[in-house]
């Protein structure tokens, strides 16, 4: 492991090894196919990139994709309802993919029938609608519908169709079905023909818990009943987990429904699935609603309707995705082809789910502490119990649980993909977890709602963290996760950090005269001084400091000029660092969402924060905003915006500066619309020609686009003091808030954090202006206290006030030199070691209240005066108002 010798139990295990250990034979591999040789050929595009959420969605194939697309290519598919070739062509060719589905189950059109769906929900809601449930009456007690705990989202939803029928509801534990299979519990009637239906997964998508196929057959018989009472079980086996590194034999196990997405199996194609219906029991399913192509014959204007006779005619309500399924046949083909069936798919994944398993369980801290709690039902041995996925949470040495969020943030710079979260099985969550139900209503009443990044609650997980195997996982994925955990939780002793790289992107070295000429000179000359008074009269707006007197933010200073203070460090009047009465020392402003910074000394107000903060973003060929997180570079695009004439000019190293105007054109401006954060915005395309120019930069399709001038996006933060429930505060095309602030004595504190481990160092690896880059903030101030700034409620700079509407919960974005686009994870662990594992640093600003009849600016030097939040902890405030700056 590179930076050192990490500590005891932190090796690696030997794969070799490890087979030569088991019990039993463990497959790695198709035989005589070369894995490496099918990721090269097949799954280029993974190249950097570890995918361990196939439990999510696996991965299609080149060749499979190819195949498809060369079969559409060549034929012509009508839509199968019609009667002339092409059409019959279509029909044809869906048939023959029920066949092969059905093969692919081993089995046939005798015992099941293949009815397409949008997917695996969809098949589950087809079977709760159309049950033969039983009401209860006089007569009857009424059918029930039992779930095993442990399921999808999906199949728990079925109850609220079957409570419309007032049909009973009961969830089975897991343990109580075992117990109840260990006992053979036998129904007291079994003449009675009342149906129940029992729904349970073939296995859990939270652990990877395999439960037994025989329970079909025990259940069915009446030999094991999830609840006692009398009548007939169908059995609904949810396979959409279990068939994606499995296979299944429906002669053997003859589950009456079976559901399944087909994108778990092949990656492609997405939004189809299917409900394999044993044909003995199909003739129950009873069906309100008739789309097109389902009836044999129906009258408009009265009400005669006769179903078309087989199951998959009556159910399959208007055309079905037919191109979709025709793919299905590809993608069949290809997984044959390339592994040589599902049984050598459940041998391979298995194997690698051991091995990580085995390597991950045995990571001790110093101290002899676990490094992960593993949520398993079993000890992972042998595949007939145990699928490929893995559910844990990662610990400090104390034993605590850090958030999920973290861990996946972290995993997000070792290009690391994995899931976290319930993953839609709240049963399994709290089984595993030991979450009761009052706590999973007080964590929605906490704010936490499914999907989200709220993992602690109280210091309570809410979730937790599942990695999955594919079949064409390798074994360097496995490894590659393995030391990610090594790596950012038993680091080496001697404090050498390990630095990571973009993948496919070295650091580009700086010429010596480029670094020389980075000197930021930020004092404008047109600009009144710091303890000046500007005009206040319209003329202020031809007064405005020009791109020639503000800067963006460049790389490290050499170590000679490096102590320095920088003029707007000057300007406040305090060493770096230091600890004076509140001011600020530095401005900054960010024209292009994601792009470099723009440092200023003094800089206009407008009411959705600085004036052009965040007005503009890049975004790909299909509109999406591109951010650091998948374009480092974008840090290497330099904007400088010159108010008077009205244009900011876009700088990148090796490009021809370009300008942009800072306001459309309204007649020419083509509207288009965009997301910022779940929120819709109206932007503007800003023209073909500094596309170009970003394409050029990034090597594939860029456009930048701005937000309209018109459009207003509302900020659904709480309401500050001064403003009624009926005003909102407008933002730009920020994340949370119209500014970030931060404080030089926290960024101060982790810089100490960073670079005291190595004593002997003489470079800093993370300079002061290093580190406050990196967090991209407005408004950078000096402070008392490190991470005072958290205890404010409000602040004023000069008259204008500010409400502090929250504290940032940082990404992996800090993680990225704003100088290179290089990652380095070790800013974003030591923030998660030193903060309570919650990765907050700096706090938002909204405005109060603020009128622009006149302009208003922010200035370096300026005096901040904060205010308490009631019953915090009370700090020495500096009260005096010398060197404000800020003018109405």
């Amino acid at each position: 492991m590179a930076g050192g010798a990490a500590q005891p139990g932190a090796e690696l295990l030997n794969f070799a090894q490890f087979r030569d250990s088991s019990a039993q034979r463990l497959a790695y591999g198709y035989g005589a196919r070369s894995l490496r040789e099918l990721r090269a050929r097949e799954f280029g595009r993974l190249a950097g990139t570890v995918y361990l959420d196939h439990a999510g969605a696996t991965l299609f194939s080149q060749s499979q994709l190819t195949s498809f697309t060369k079969d559409l290519v060549e034929n012509v598919y009508g839509n199968p309802h019609s009667q002339n070739v092409s059409s019959k062509l279509t029909h044809d060719t869906v048939e023959q993919v029920r066949y092969r589905i059905l093969a692919h189950f081993h089995t046939s059109p005798d015992d099941y029938s293949v009815i397409f769906t949008a997917g695996c929900t969809a098949a589950l809601k087809l079977v709760a609608e159309a049950f033969p449930w039983v009401s209860p009456g006089p007569e009857s007690s009424g059918s029930r519908f039992c779930y095993l705990t442990d399921s999808h989202t999906s199949v728990v939803g079925m109850r609220k169709v079957t409570m419309a029928m007032n049909v009973t509801s009961i969830p089975v534990r897991p343990e109580d079905l075992w117990s109840a299979e260990k006992l053979a519990t036998a129904t007291s009637n079994p003449n009675c023909q009342l149906p129940h239906l029992f729904c349970y997964p073939a296995q859990s998508n939270f652990s990877g818990t395999r439960y037994p196929l025989s329970w079909i057959g025990e259940v069915k018989s009446g030999r094991m009943c999830p609840v006692s009472v009398p009548g007939k079980w169908f059995v609904l086996l949810d396979a959409a987990s279990h068939v994606s590194t499995s296979p299944l034999d429906l002669s053997v196990h003859q589950a009456d429904f079976v559901p399944l997405s087909f994108y778990k199996i092949f990656g492609f194609p997405t939004g189809l699935g299917a409900l394999l219906v044993n044909n003995r029991t199909a003739p129950l399913l009873r069906k309100t609603y008739f789309g097109g192509g389902t009836a044999a014959a129906y009258l408009a204007g009265e009400d005669f309707y006769v179903p078309r006779q087989s199951v998959v005619e009556r159910f399959e309500d208007g055309t079905i995705s037919f191109l979709d399924v025709i793919a299905l046949k590809h993608g069949f083909d290809a997984l044959e082809r390339l592994t040589g069936g599902m049984e050598n798919i459940k041998q391979h994944t298995f194997t690698l789910a051991q091995y990580t398993y085995t390597a991950l369980a045995a990571l001790r801290y110093p101290n002899g502490a676990p490094v992960v709690q593993i949520y398993s039902d079993s000890e992972f041995s042998s595949p007939e119990v145990q699928g490929p996925i893995i559910n844990f949470n990662v610990l400090d040495d104390s034993g605590n649980i850090i958030g999920y969020s973290e861990v996946d943030k972290m995993a997000s710079l070792y290009n690391i993909h994995l899931r976290t979260g319930c993953f839609c099985n709240t049963g399994a969550c709290q089984r595993h977890l030991g979450i009761s139900n009052e706590m999973v209503k007080k964590h929605h009443q906490a704010g936490h709602i499914c999907g989200d990044n709220v993992d602690l609650v109280d210091g309570q997980p809410t979730g937790s963290v599942r990695i999955s195997f594919g079949y064409m996982s390798t074994l360097e994925d496995a490894q590659a996760f393995l030391r990610f955990i090594i790596a950012t939780r038993l680091r080496p002793s001697d404090g050498q950090h390990l630095l990571q790289a973009t993948p496919g992107e070295a650091a580009v070295p700086r010429a010596e005269s480029e670094v020389q000429s980075a000197v930021p000179a930020t004092m404008d000359r047109c600009s009144p001084s710091p303890q000046e008074d500007a005009p206040t009269g319209s003329q202020v707006w031809n007064d405005l400091p020009t791109a020639v007197d503000a800067v963006a933010l460049h790389p490290p200073l050499p170590e000679a000029t490096r102590t320095q203070q920088t003029p707007s460090e000057q300007a406040a009047g305090v060493p770096e660092g230091g600890l004076g009465p509140h001011v600020v020392t530095n401005l900054y402003l960010y024209p292009i969402k994601s792009c470099a910074a723009f440092e200023v000394t003094k800089w206009p107000l407008g009411k959705q924060g600085l004036l052009y903060d965040r007005s503009w973003m890049v975004v790909n060929h299909n509109g999406i905003c591109l951010s650091q997180k998948q374009e480092p570079r974008l840090c290497l695009i330099q904007p400088f915006i010159d108010l008077q004439q009205r244009i900011m000019v876009i700088k990148a190293k090796g490009m021809e500066p370009i300008e942009v105007p800072l306001e459309e054109n309204s007649e020419r401006a083509q509207i288009c619309q965009s997301k910022v954060c779940a929120d819709r915005v109206n932007t503007y395309d800003c023209g073909e020609k500094i596309s170009s120019w970003l394409s050029k930069f990034f090597g594939r399709p860029c456009h930048l686009i701005k937000q309209s001038s018109n459009f207003q996006r509302n900020a659904r933060k709480k309401h500050s003091k001064d403003q009624s429930p009926g005003t909102t505060a407008a933002l730009s095309l920020v994340n949370e808030a119209q500014y970030l602030l931060i404080n030089r004595s926290s960024v101060l504190e982790l810089h100490q954090r960073l670079n005291t481990s190595d004593e002997n160092r003489k470079v800093e690896l993370f300079p002061m202006k290093d580190l406050i880059s990196r967090f991209r903030a407005n408004i950078i101030t000096n402070g008392t206290r490190a991470f005072e700034e958290e205890k404010w409620d409000e602040i004023s700079i000069g008259s204008l006030r500010f409400q502090v509407s929250g504290p940032c919960h940082r990404c992996q974005m800090v993680c990225i030199d704003q100088h290179t686009g290089q990652r380095n994870q070790d800013v974003f662990q030591k923030l998660s070691e030193t903060r309570e594992r919650k990765v907050n640093f700096g706090v938002y600003l909204m405005h109060t209240s603020l009128d622009l009849s006149s302009p208003r600016f922010l200035s370096v030097g300026s005096q901040v005066l904060p205010v308490l939040k009631e019953n915090a902890e009370c700090h020495h405030l500096p009260s005096s108002k010398e060197h404000q700056d800020v003018i109405s």
